[in-house]
């Protein structure tokens, strides 16, 4: 006869929170980023891509490449972002796959 041992609610749910969490804190995303301008320079290329745990957001991508080259921490606070062809907020959340434009002042004809 077979016997299972069933544990109480409360502990398979703690167990599944725990599971959860630990994905979530295992999981990775990658984006492709395209430069333009200053960061572009800053760089030496045209397109990048980075990988960031999952949750980040587009001003994630900022941070990550203002701490790379830390002479685009000028444009930090004037850089619009994109995000698959969309103009978006900097905390907008990113997802596997994505494409994030940074968009510094530009001038010229």
């Amino acid at each position: 006869m077979l016997v299972m041992r069933l544990e109480p609610l409360h502990v398979i749910s703690i167990k599944a929170l725990f599971l959860l969490l630990l994905f979530i804190l295992e999981s990775t995303i990658t984006i492709t980023v395209k430069l333009f301008a200053a960061y572009q320079e800053a760089c030496d290329a045209s397109e990048v891509r980075l990988e960031f745990a999952a949750g980040a957001i587009v001003a994630d991508v900022c941070d990550r490449l203002v701490a790379d080259h830390p002479q685009l921490a000028q444009w930090r606070d004037v850089t619009r972002f994109g995000l698959n062809l969309q103009f978006v907020q900097p905390e907008t959340p990113m997802c596997d796959g994505d494409e994030v434009v940074l968009i510094p002042p530009v001038s010229g004809g």
